[in-house]
C-alpha cells in the first residue's frame, strides 16, 4: 500500500507543480503584456541644458534653467527636472525681482503647474528667503503654496515657521498657517 501511495505521489506531485507553473507563468504574461503596453505609451525623451523662457504678451516672465529634462510623452505628459532647477522671475520692466532653486521639478503641462520638491529655496524682491521640501506654483491661478513645513527669513534676520504658506507667484504678499518665529528686538523695555 505504501508503495502504490509512492507511486501516485511520484506522478501527482511532478504534475501538480507544472501546473502551477504553468498557470504563474500565464499570470505573469500577463502581466509583461500589460507593462509593456504601459511603456509604449510612455515615451521619454532626455534633454540637456535646458533654458526655457516664458513670456506673456512679449515680456518675459520668467526663466527656468535645468542640466536635464525629461520629457514624458504618453498618455499624461509632463516634464521632469531631475538634477536640479533654477528659476528667475521678472518684472514688466525684465527686473529680477525673485529666484527658486530646488533639487527636482516637475511641470504637469495639462494642469499648468509646476512643483518644486526638496531643498527649495526661494527669494522675493524684497529679499526675503522662503524654504521648504516643497512649493507648488500654478500658473492658472499666478499663486504659490505649499503644505508643508516652511521658512522665511526677513532682511533683518527675523524667522517665521508655519505649516504651510500661500502667496502671489513673485512671493509677495504672503500668508502663512500656525507661525511661530524668532525675532530680533532692538528696543530695550521701558519701565
Amino acid at each position: 500500500m505504501y508503495s502504490r501511495a509512492k507511486q501516485v505521489l511520484t506522478i501527482c506531485l511532478p504534475a501538480l507543480i507544472a501546473g502551477m507553473l504553468l498557470s504563474a507563468c500565464e499570470n505573469d504574461l500577463k502581466k509583461v503584456k500589460e507593462i509593456s503596453q504601459n511603456q509604449i505609451n510612455m515615451d521619454v525623451d532626455t534633454i540637456h541644458v535646458v533654458n526655457i523662457i516664458f513670456s506673456d504678451s512679449a515680456r518675459v516672465k520668467f526663466t527656468i534653467d535645468a542640466p536635464l529634462l525629461l520629457q514624458h510623452t504618453g498618455k499624461k505628459q509632463y516634464n521632469v527636472m531631475p538634477k536640479g532647477v533654477h528659476i528667475n522671475i521678472y518684472d514688466k520692466d525684465l527686473n529680477q525681482i525673485g529666484t527658486l532653486t530646488a533639487d527636482t521639478g516637475i511641470q504637469r503641462e495639462d494642469q499648468n503647474v509646476i512643483e518644486f520638491h526638496k531643498n527649495v529655496v526661494a527669494r522675493n524682491a524684497k529679499g526675503e528667503t522662503f524654504k521648504s521640501d516643497e512649493l507648488i506654483w500654478d500658473q492658472n491661478t499666478k499663486r504659490m503654496h505649499s503644505n508643508k513645513q516652511v521658512q522665511i527669513t526677513m532682511t533683518n534676520g527675523d524667522i517665521y515657521n508655519g505649516t504651510s504658506f500661500e502667496s502671489t507667484q513673485t512671493l509677495w504678499p504672503w500668508t502663512m498657517v500656525k507661525s511661530t518665529g524668532l525675532f530680533n528686538v532692538t528696543d530695550a523695555p521701558t519701565q
